[in-house]
């Protein structure tokens, strides 16, 4: 998994990016091919945007963008926004190769 981290208008510190590394290792529990997380900060006139663009293999890629006043709250919130978008893409992922009751033949005994 390639975690890219871009900054614009706004430092980013070894502390910030230790930050978003590790909570992108939660992403990893939902057992997804994915290939690469690019993550984009700016700063606005009131706040910063944070956005997630996580691409999954033989998937549409996930985009979350969030706006807050403080960074870290910004990516705590866009974290658990992608953490809920990919359970809900690991479950429709596994669920569709699942065969239903009514597709089941009766065996005959």
């Amino acid at each position: 998994m390639n975690v890219q981290i871009r900054a614009k208008d706004i430092t980013l510190h070894d502390a910030t990016k230790a930050h978003i590394e590790s909570a992108v290792e939660v992403f990893r529990k939902y057992s997804l091919e994915i290939t690469k997380i690019n993550v984009n900060i700016e700063a606005l006139k009131k706040g910063v945007s944070v956005e997630f663009d996580i691409h999954v293999a033989h998937a549409q890629p996930v985009v979350i963008t969030q706006s807050d006043d403080v960074l870290d709250a910004a990516i705590d919130i866009a974290v658990d926004r992608a953490a809920t978008a990919l359970g809900r893409l690991h479950e429709k992922m596994t669920d569709k190769h699942a065969a239903s009751i009514k597709e089941l033949e009766p065996i005959d005994a």
